[in-house]
């Protein structure tokens, strides 16, 4: 039988879990303030470092503008709460255990009904169209569940979604439902789904004109993906890095107590 720990403070915890604890909370303030979330539901969760049977998790009924570093749950893959106080959301487990456990190169799971994407879910056509560079980076990353199956209250119904997903995509656009972005880090897998739902937006209004929609030919789509793929770094670190660390930034000024 496994103990259940009770919420460790700050001077408990190893500097690797308390840095993704504040990532994963800053996700969740900045989901607020880009308009990704929705209320007290959808779910972001995240790998403990250094422990393969767990993930962060927040407490379910948190609002996400209440999230904090300290409150964040671990949780088991069989949705058992080994760290930390609070209620489990069911879904929670079942949408994102199977991706942590079967692919542990995504560390981070962001789950949402953002509105632009969740729109693009609703077609008959949902698939992402060449229409710029913003939607042609994710291109060779975005998987597409055409099956709606009612709410994910099983852990079969994740597993499904774990294999539609794949272990080499970032993106999976869920018909009739919503998005999940995943990634090595936080910073990776929120700088997705940010952009992801940007590429939805433009692509919706784009279509809204009711104007003849001007696609990029194949052959420049395969040579921006090739420039894709060998952008730069810098300083070291790939621009989604430096892009949530200005996020951070952002929230270090209006709301510091993300990281508390």
């Amino acid at each position: 039988m496994r103990l259940v720990e009770a919420s460790r403070s700050r001077d408990e915890i190893n500097a690797a879990e308390w840095d993704a604890r504040v990532d994963l909370a800053a996700a969740h303030r900045l989901a607020v303030s880009h308009g990704l979330s929705e209320g007290i539901f959808n779910h972001f969760t995240l790998a403990v470092p250094g422990k393969g049977d767990r993930y962060y998790q927040i407490p379910f009924g948190l609002h996400w503008s209440e999230v904090t570093a300290s409150c964040l749950m671990e949780v088991g893959y069989d949705g058992e709460v080994l760290s930390g106080e609070g209620e489990v959301e069911r879904s929670a487990v079942c949408i994102h255990a199977p991706i942590h456990r079967l692919y542990a190169q995504q560390a981070c799971v962001l789950h949402t009904h953002m509105p632009f994407a969740t729109a693009l879910a609703r077609l008959e056509e949902p698939r992402l169209a060449a229409l710029g560079q913003t939607e042609i980076a994710f291109l060779d990353t975005i998987a597409y569940d055409d099956e709606y199956t009612g709410l994910a209250l099983d852990p079969a119904e994740g597993e499904r979604l774990a294999h539609v997903l794949g272990p080499d995509r970032g993106v999976l656009l869920m018909a009739n439902h919503g998005v999940l972005a995943c990634g090595r880090s936080v910073a990776e897998a929120y700088d997705r789904l940010y952009y992801f739902e940007r590429a939805c937006q433009v692509q919706l209004y784009a279509m809204w004109t009711g104007r003849p929609l001007k696609e990029v030919p194949a052959h420049i789509v395969a040579r921006t993906l090739r420039q894709y793929a060998a952008s730069p770094s810098y300083g070291g670190k790939p621009a989604c890095e430096h892009h949530f660390a200005a996020l951070k930034r952002l929230l270090d000024r209006t709301e510091p107590d993300y990281a508390d």
